[in-house]
């Protein structure tokens, strides 16, 4: 890596904009950048989940999803590079599919809980699914690739299934949604 911040600050943000990778400075609200949050914000809570979970192997695959997003937003930044190909959308799938066939197939609605790492894995999905959502959103405005838009859908998935299976690693329930618990309440 050739370039390196040595100043963490540079008061260039300070009226509202922020610099993209092609030098072009947009404002801080525009929803390219909210898709760069999103995915950073995505990328932070999995970086929680690592701290969470014991398993080695789910923790490497997090791991791995880390490196994903970082170049999932950096071809947010950079519309025109192809930095996240269709290939890491192939091993998410390979990865959901070998988490969730030794899991017990669902007659309900899961609600977010069981454990603690459980939890944070269905905020992760959620996040994730408001990526998904600001991306079909951008889309509109910018040329996003269809690698990133089925790499973000997949992930959602891949981050369900990873809960019930933490769930099930730690001990916890699965908590199922009742329709009869606010009507009887």
């Amino acid at each position: 890596m050739g370039y390196r911040l040595s100043k963490i600050y540079t008061r260039t943000g300070d009226k509202g904009t922020t610099g993209m990778a092609d030098g072009r400075r947009i404002d801080k609200d525009d929803i390219q950048v909210n898709v760069i949050g999103d995915v950073d914000e995505l990328n932070s809570i999995m970086g929680m989940l690592i701290c969470k979970t014991d398993d080695k192997n789910i923790e490497e695959l997090f791991f791995i999803i880390q490196h994903d997003l970082f170049n999932l937003g950096g071809q947010i930044s950079m519309p025109e590079m192809s930095l996240l190909k269709a290939e890491r959308t192939e091993w998410l799938e390979q990865q959901l599919d070998e988490m969730n066939k030794d899991l017990p197939s669902l007659k309900e609605f899961i609600l977010p809980g069981g454990t603690e790492a459980a939890a944070v894995c269905h905020l992760a999905r959620s996040v994730s699914r408001r990526a998904e959502r600001n991306i079909v959103s951008l889309s509109k405005k910018i040329n996003i690739s269809s690698d990133v838009q089925a790499y973000i859908n997949r992930l959602s998935d891949f981050l369900f299934v990873a809960a019930r299976v933490l769930s099930r690693q730690q001990g916890g329930q699965e908590v199922y949604w009742n329709s009869e618990k606010i009507n009887n309440s």
